[in-house]
């Protein structure tokens, strides 16, 4: 098979489903940039130094997958009732009428869960943070800093679409949470490292 196809030279693409839009549609600018965030945690698991650094990262990557999934369906809020309440299931059947048939996995509760988990296990070991720090130190830590602003951006995009069409309430606090979890991520390598955060100068 092809890796080029051709069906998106007149700008347009299919989401899943079979649905075709522009590809500046907000709902492609949101699981495009998670798309870059994924990538860029590639970029700092080649560089990270601690185990646990790594071990976070790769279920960063893994969960970001499943992210990028669903906002390419965007049926799938609406058969799931995500949007008012958490899924109940791990994946969402496609219609029996749609051929072939996927399991499409979602973002839950639990990912929300796991994420306040690894945070308050480092926070609880991290020195106490009295000042601004700046983006850096080791190679790995600067780009978890990166990271963490690429997911910022990626929930403004999310929160637009959010205007306009049904999006999973998990899948907005995941978002959300995971900010948090890259900046104490990054702070957590320096830490490990033997690294100052790079503090604010006034």
């Amino acid at each position: 098979m092809k890796i080029y196809t051709k069906s998106g030279d007149a700008g347009e693409t299919s989401l899943f489903g079979g649905r075709r839009v522009y590809k500046d549609d907000t709902r492609l600018e949101a699981y495009g940039t998670i798309d870059e965030l994924n990538a860029v945690l590639g970029v700092a698991q080649s560089t990270a130094k601690d185990l646990l650094t790594k071990e976070i990262i790769k279920w960063l990557q893994n969960t970001l997958f499943i992210a990028g999934g669903e906002l390419a369906s965007p049926d799938t809020v609406a058969r799931s009732g995500a949007s008012n309440s958490s899924v109940v299931t791990d994946t969402i059947q496609q219609p029996e009428t749609a051929k072939p048939q996927f399991q499409i996995p979602v973002i839950l509760e639990k990912h929300s869960q796991q994420a306040e988990t690894y945070i308050d296990k480092m926070q609880a070991e991290l020195p106490e943070l009295r000042e601004f720090i700046l983006p850096g130190g080791t190679a790995a830590a600067a780009h978890l800093h990166a990271a963490r602003t690429i997911c910022r951006r990626a929930e403004r995009v999310i929160i637009t679409l959010t205007k306009t069409e049904q999006v999973s309430k998990n899948l907005v606090i995941f978002v959300n949470r995971l900010s948090d979890l890259l900046f104490i991520l990054a702070r957590w390598e320096n830490y490990q490292s033997g690294e100052q955060d790079v503090k604010w100068e006034k």
